[in-house]
């Protein structure tokens, strides 16, 4: 069973695969913008989402707190959009005669692991988000069945020194 170290160690490593690929996919689209500004009309498309994602990966590690993990949750799914968006736009812009034809072929491929490594990313925070539920059932279980201990405990105290077991209306039992 994977623990909670495991499970962020993981999610970092994503994070910074991710973010890696978003700078690699930005310099890919810069790369792509200045060699096309010369010839035709510039064409978007970069995974710079990613850039994103792998920042609140990095924070949801860090923090694990739920607002931190939805956000991640959110930004892994905005990633996943992005990244699709950007290889159906790049997929209808490549030809195979086309001098950009590498450049393109390369930016599809970041935006192919980058979909991965998000989508590996939310069911991370999924996993982290479910040991972190268990974790504090276990600990409010823990503290409850202390409070009982603690509280027999002061019973069994209030016998012992002959004072009354149990009051009602006024009347000891």
């Amino acid at each position: 069973m994977c623990t909670s170290s495991h499970i962020i160690g993981s999610l970092l490593v994503l994070s910074v695969l991710e973010i890696g690929l978003g700078v690699s996919s930005v310099a890919v689209g810069a790369v792509s913008f200045s060699l096309v500004l010369g010839e035709h009309p510039p064409q978007l498309g970069d995974s710079s989402p990613f850039l994103l994602c792998g920042a609140c990966g990095i924070l949801c590690a860090k923090k694990k707190s739920g607002l931190v993990m939805i956000l991640f949750s959110a930004c892994c799914i905005c990633g996943l959009i992005g990244g699709i968006l950007n290889f159906q736009f790049l997929r209808a812009l490549t030809k195979k005669s086309s001098a950009l034809y590498s450049l393109h072929v390369t930016s599809m491929s970041l935006a192919c692991i980058g979909i991965g490594g998000c989508t590996l990313s939310s069911w991370l925070t999924c996993r982290l988000a479910s040991y972190e539920q268990r974790r504090m059932f276990s600990e409010r279980e823990h503290s409850l069945h202390h409070s009982h201990e603690m509280a027999d405990k002061e019973m069994t105290g209030n016998t012992s020194n002959g004072g009354p077991h149990l009051i009602y209306n006024g009347r000891a039992y």
